[in-house]
């Protein structure tokens, strides 16, 4: 194991808010969320997915509509406003978070994942705040088997995840703390 060199006045300072791959975060962040807002709003007030839906893609896939006032997977349901006030600012706490864990890494992966979990995470509390429930709308089954119904933005955070799982695996247990 290596220690550091020098005295803890003569480390580089790590960035706060602004780092090596910001641009790249922000970029990636910001598509997310556009391509999710307008998926979102253009289901729920283009064509009108509450009144003309569900409507079959193939034969496991269909769009429907659901209000998910919870997180993942429909976990913890929230039915009040303090509820959703809660889970709103959960949410900019983390999104801050993770920002700022975006300006201090070193690997282009970790950025792209943590771009992608931004994205979804804002897509998904912009919904929150909006609505009062995020706007929930691929639904895998086969059968009588359902998955659950899911949208881009958690498209986005499943993907940022899997990308920092991968990077963690990669780089060995202690890359986090690098």
């Amino acid at each position: 194991m290596s220690e550091p060199h020098g005295t803890p006045e003569q480390q580089p300072k790590q960035p706060l808010l602004w780092g090596r791959f910001s641009y790249l975060v922000l970029l990636v962040a910001l598509a997310g969320l556009v391509l999710d807002q307008a998926t979102k709003l253009w289901l729920v007030h283009g064509f009108g997915l509450a009144e003309n839906g569900p409507v079959q893609l193939l034969p496991a896939v269909d769009i429907v509509l659901v209000w998910n006032r919870g997180i993942s997977y429909g976990l913890f349901q929230q039915h009040s406003d303090l509820g959703r006030w809660l889970l709103a600012g959960l949410t900019v706490v983390v999104t801050v978070g993770l920002w700022v864990w975006s300006s201090r890494c070193h690997s282009r992966l970790v950025a792209l994942s943590l771009a992608l979990v931004i994205g979804g995470a804002l897509g998904n509390g912009i919904d929150r705040l909006a609505f009062g429930a995020v706007v929930d709308f691929v639904h895998f089954h086969l059968g009588s088997f359902s998955w659950y119904v899911f949208n881009l933005a958690d498209v986005w955070i499943v993907a940022g995840v899997a990308g920092l799982l991968y990077d963690s695996v990669r780089s060995g247990p202690n890359s986090a703390a690098k």
